[in-house]
This record gives C-alpha cells, sequence and structure tokens, in this order.
C-alpha cells in the first residue's frame, strides 16, 4: 500500500517537488490539452499543504491544499497517475486531506464529471457549472464540521 506523504513547501526536497510538478503538468497540461499557468505562486505559501501518495518510482497521486481567507481550505490540483488509475488512490488520498483540514470548512473547484467522487466525501454543489480551459468544473463545498 503506498504511503501518504504530507509537507509544506519548505519541508519538499527538490527531487520529490520536481516529481509532483511533473505528474500536474503532464496530467493537466499535456493529457487534458489545457495549456495554463501550472506554477501560480500558491504552493510556495506558508500554508499550503501537499499530500501525495508515493510510488517506488514517482508519485502515483497527489492534491494540494491551500489556506483560504476566513479560515476556508482549498483543495487542488488533485491528480491520479494514469498507470494508478483505478485504484482507489484518489479517495484514499482525499480522505487524507480531509483529515488534515479537520472541522474547517473546505472547498474545491471539481472537473464536472467528477462531482459524485466529491459528494461521497461530503462535498456539495454550491454554485453554478462554470467552463475553464475547455473543461466544465462545479465548484463544491464541505461545511465546517461542529
Amino acid at each position: 500500500m503506498p504511503e501518504v506523504r504530507s509537507a509544506s513547501f519548505a519541508e519538499l526536497d527538490v527531487r520529490t517537488f520536481h516529481d509532483l510538478i511533473r505528474l500536474r503538468i503532464d496530467v493537466f497540461v499535456v493529457e487534458q490539452a489545457c495549456p495554463y499557468p501550472e506554477l501560480d505562486g500558491r504552493d510556495v505559501e506558508p500554508g499550503t499543504r501537499h499530500l501525495w501518495l508515493a510510488g517506488a518510482d514517482a508519485p502515483l497521486a497527489y492534491l494540494r491544499i491551500l489556506a483560504d481567507p476566513g479560515g476556508v481550505a482549498r483543495i487542488g490540483r488533485v491528480v491520479v497517475a494514469p498507470k494508478a488509475r483505478g485504484g482507489g488512490h484518489a479517495g484514499r488520498l482525499m480522505a487524507a486531506a480531509l483529515d488534515e483540514v479537520g472541522d474547517r470548512p473546505c472547498v474545491l473547484e471539481a472537473q464536472s464529471h467528477l462531482v459524485a467522487f466529491y459528494a461521497r466525501h461530503g462535498f456539495t454543489v454550491s454554485g453554478p457549472e462554470y467552463v475553464e480551459d475547455g473543461i466544465p468544473h462545479t465548484p463544491m463545498r464541505r461545511s465546517a464540521l461542529t
């Protein structure tokens, strides 16, 4: 079973950060054919957490948790390597992320075909669908847990 790892930017070594960014670019920019600025500056923010499943030679899955204003956590860049899809890795990583988020409210911008996946993790649709980089997205929210 691949190990879930979590780190701030300052805790990442150069090789790990390279491998995480490569996975994101390989899927979001190349596979999904969406040329956009993948390095948006938020990876290095002090409140950002990077979570990934470590494979033998490369990360199998990744996501990041951003600290948005008002104590809201924002999950994004959820990705699974093509060779690792179908193994439950995204669900396992999402569960680990929500453990880190704790009882804070949490938001994300789901690719619309994944709304049901995020709903299984307690998220509900919080706004209208929109298109970004040619891909339909749906804003979703998980309220603070009490």
